[in-house]
């Protein structure tokens, strides 16, 4: 599993003109995508760097000071754009793995208590977010 991780102020998730997510305040939107070779196991890892990584201001997480969660599916995370102008996306896990597996990681940030919103998994959507520093990291489990 891969995420690239912005700390923001704010960031929303809209699909067909309707917000489906969002999170005001400081927080983490994570663009959250699945290797083909992932399992249900790369969860629990998952959100719990996720959740306890002191990205926040004065390093803080969001475990410490109850900051919200967007997390939003992106397969295209695994893009491998070495060879030719067009990406290849045979590293992604397919939608009938990865979905289970994004619910997975949303499901026990929840449970850690939490505070998560998310976009919709396979929709069009149009993410909004305002970075907050602007800090950015990959993470990989």
């Amino acid at each position: 599993m891969r995420a690239v991780v912005a700390r923001v102020t704010r960031a929303s998730v809209t699909v067909e003109g309707e917000i489906v997510g969002e999170i005001t305040g400081p927080g983490l939107l994570v663009l959250l995508g699945v290797h083909r070779d992932d399992d249900r196991g790369k969860a629990v890892p998952m959100a719990r760097k996720l959740h306890e990584l002191r990205l926040l201001r004065d390093e803080e997480s969001c475990a410490t000071t109850d900051a919200p969660l967007l997390v939003v599916s992106q397969f295209t995370l695994y893009g491998d754009t070495r060879k030719g102008r067009r990406p290849s996306w045979t590293a992604a896990a397919r939608p009938e793995t990865a979905e289970p597996l994004v619910n997975a990681v949303v499901t026990e940030l929840r449970e850690r208590g939490a505070t998560v919103a998310t976009g919709r998994f396979g929709a069009m959507m149009a993410v909004e977010s305002v970075n907050d520093g602007p800090f950015t990291v990959l993470i990989e489990v």
